[in-house]
């Protein structure tokens, strides 16, 4: 029985981008289900950043009784995400900053960039220097801006070891972690290796159940909705509250994705030449305990539904977990 108190239930609404839903119709849903923190991953989920509409956005959360937090995408130069027609990595991580002090956001959830970049030349290695470059530069206003940047492992790039050395070398004052429980199987990693790893560093979360089992042609992972992975989600998520206190727990939903991993052919490990052995064994162990599961329409995209089970499911875990058997 956990002895510290509950965080905040949070909801990335990344989770609803299929319903085409403005901010504001995103904030009743959230209102309705009982989630107090309301993370807003990109720009567009929020509707953009002009300064108006943010603050009718921040009014309404303020009616709702709800937080928001901001984000964006990659601040990578170099990644292969970067979307150079939006402006500098500066220029686009300063107006998140701008609108999370609108919102009254405390951090700017932001990415490097996805797996494919750990096989560009320079390997990963390149684009974390790249991002150091990028937040020693802006470190002055994010500072004076009074809020964090919250660096997620994202989408297979970097492994929790690789942001760890990151946050530390650009300074855990300004910089931190949105740690994804389902991208630590992008980067071939037990995702309760991941939070062990990163959770001095954590300022919010993404949280995704997810399936993992071993084939011949390599271990297959699979996001699935809460409660329907194996991973034993609930006892990350119960790491996550005793060494994270006070930081949300935020479902994001992402289903109908597999991806297979040929640990097999030498070419795959040209991507990971400095993973330890140890810590590949530990992902390799938690596939080995799983079953195969058919696969699914890749077009099927996640409905209300699939979230408000999600949510429920989300709730239950954090209810076993509270000792007054509610959530706070």
């Amino acid at each position: 029985m956990l002895t510290t108190p509950i965080p905040r239930l949070g909801l990335d609404t990344y989770s609803l981008r299929s319903q085409n839903w403005d901010a504001f119709q995103q904030l009743d849903y959230c209102a309705a289900r009982g989630v107090k923190v309301v993370h807003f991953s990109e720009p567009r989920l929020v509707g953009g950043f002009e300064p108006d509409h943010l603050k009718r956005v921040r009014a309404h959360a303020d009616s709702c009784g709800l937080d928001i937090e901001i984000g964006m995408l990659s601040i990578c130069p170099t990644s292969g995400i970067f979307d150079a027609a939006q402006g500098t990595a500066e220029e686009q991580l300063g107006r998140a900053i701008d609108a999370a002090v609108i919102c009254g956001s405390p951090l700017v959830r932001c990415v490097l960039g996805n797996t494919f970049d750990r096989r560009m030349p320079g390997g990963i290695e390149r684009h974390i220097d790249q991002v150091l470059q990028v937040l020693q530069r802006i470190r002055s206003r994010v500072v004076d801006a009074g809020v964090k940047i919250a660096i997620e492992n994202h989408s297979g790039d970097m492994q929790a070891r690789e942001l760890k050395m990151l946050v530390e070398t650009a300074g855990t004052d300004f910089v931190g972690v949105c740690i994804d429980s389902g991208n630590a199987l992008w980067a071939i990693e037990d995702p309760h290796l991941a939070v062990e790893t990163l959770a001095p560093y954590v300022l919010t979360s993404h949280m995704r159940d997810s399936a993992v089992w071993n084939t011949p042609a390599g271990v297959v992972g699979q996001w699935t909705r809460m409660g329907e992975g194996n991973v034993d989600i609930a006892r990350y998520i119960r790491t996550y509250i005793e060494r994270c206190p006070g930081r949300a727990v935020s479902l994001e939903l992402i289903m109908h994705r597999q991806r297979t991993f040929d640990y097999h052919d030498d070419e795959f490990w040209a991507a990971y030449p400095s993973t330890p052995a140890r810590e590949f064994a530990r992902f390799l162990s938690r596939a080995e305990m799983g079953e195969p599961r058919p696969d699914v329409d890749s077009s099927l995209a996640e409905t209300v539904g699939d979230v408000d089970v999600s949510l429920a499911a989300l709730k239950d875990i954090l209810s076993d977990g509270s000792p007054s058997g509610k959530m706070v």
